[in-house]
């Protein structure tokens, strides 16, 4: 791994554990020996990390050097960690850790007293009932929207059917209990509301519909809010 690499997951790691953190979970995280990741350490500080703690008692990272200094007041801070610890109940797991590393990184760049208000936040989010688990499927649907790449999926319809579709996917929306894509049924020729725990299996395919995807979304969201013409889930 270069070098510069191995630096940045260091600092990564560094902003993402509870701290002081041993050299030894920091070897383990970044996948170098310890003797490595004192050098290592060595370097980031020589860069301007102001790193405290040594070997045997952990390390803090007080001071990241890598992001630019950030101000939020008190209550931005309530609605940035209030609203990323709600990615982090309702994502996928690759959802849930990115709200953990942004949240990580948005805390590194504020002034002390700052971060100490994030660590310490007044709000807290829990649901007494538990959110069904993100479909495995969450993430295909994801990639495939933002690389705007038709998906081949088996659908079950409210009242059991199962069909075939192509659907070009557009978003994902978190609802109360359930996920839904936005898509254009390529079968319907029409938006469609497709319930991501309805599909029984998804595949990538190559078909593009770039650059297309963002004025479908458009056109899909102005048909729902002018209504009462409700799009159909199928």
């Amino acid at each position: 791994m270069p070098r510069a690499d191995r630096l940045f997951r260091l600092l990564t790691a560094m902003r993402l554990l509870p701290q002081p953190v041993t050299a030894a979970r920091l070897a383990e995280e970044t996948g170098v020996s310890e003797r490595t990741l004192y050098r290592d350490i060595d370097a980031l500080r020589a860069g301007g990390a102001l790193i405290d703690g040594a070997a045997g008692v952990g390390y803090t990272l007080t001071e990241d050097p890598a992001l630019p200094p950030q101000m939020f007041t008190r209550l931005e801070v309530e609605a940035l960690v209030l609203g990323l610890a709600e990615v982090r109940m309702a994502g996928d797991p690759a959802l849930a850790k990115a709200a953990a590393a942004a949240q990580a990184k948005i805390v590194a760049t504020l002034p002390e007293r700052v971060q100490r208000q994030a660590m310490h936040s007044v709000l807290q989010t829990y649901r007494f009932e538990k959110r069904p688990p993100a479909p495995p499927h969450l993430a295909l649907i994801r990639e495939a929207a933002w690389e705007e790449r038709a998906l081949d999926i088996r659908y079950r319809d409210k009242v059991g059917a199962l069909t075939d579709r192509r659907i070009w996917p557009l978003s994902v929306v978190f609802l109360d209990r359930e996920l839904m894509c936005l898509g254009w049924c390529c079968l319907r020729q029409d938006f469609r509301r497709f319930k991501l725990g309805m599909m029984e299996a998804v595949i990538r395919t190559d078909e593009s519909f770039r650059p297309r995807r963002v004025p479908l979304l458009r056109e899909f969201l102005a048909q729902m809010r002018a209504g009462p013409r409700a799009t159909p889930s199928t």
